[in-house]
């Protein structure tokens, strides 16, 4: 896994060739170095994907979401529609930053709400 810092996230990126076996390595043996932190997964190189093996994310999306953190896939071959809501993919990774931003926005923006 090649991971690259970003200054309000981190890109984690597979250097194998199995996404499937990647979900499955980030949420059962990196996530305790990840977690914490805005996630991008970097899953372009895969091109078209099905939705099984995007939905392989989802466990670990959910459980990430939870502790208000961003989790973030990207890639741009998967046909939006298909994706359920639980789900955050962007073509780009330009995207991906901006979807970041806009959740910490809303993070800061929903903690006012408490005072």
């Amino acid at each position: 896994m090649k991971v690259t810092q970003q200054e309000n996230y981190i890109i984690v990126k597979d250097e194998k060739n199995d996404v499937i076996g990647f979900s499955n390595y980030l949420e059962n043996e990196a996530y305790k170095s990840i977690e914490g932190k805005n996630i991008v997964v970097d899953i372009l190189k895969y091109g078209e994907l099905t939705l099984e093996e995007l939905l392989s994310y989802l466990a670990l999306s959910n459980k990430h979401r939870s502790s208000d953190h961003s989790f973030v896939i990207v890639n741009d071959t998967i046909n939006i529609d298909l994706v359920p809501e639980e789900l955050m993919v962007v073509p780009t990774l330009l995207e991906a930053g901006d979807v970041i931003q806009m959740d910490e926005i809303q993070r800061d923006l929903g903690g006012l709400d408490e005072f």
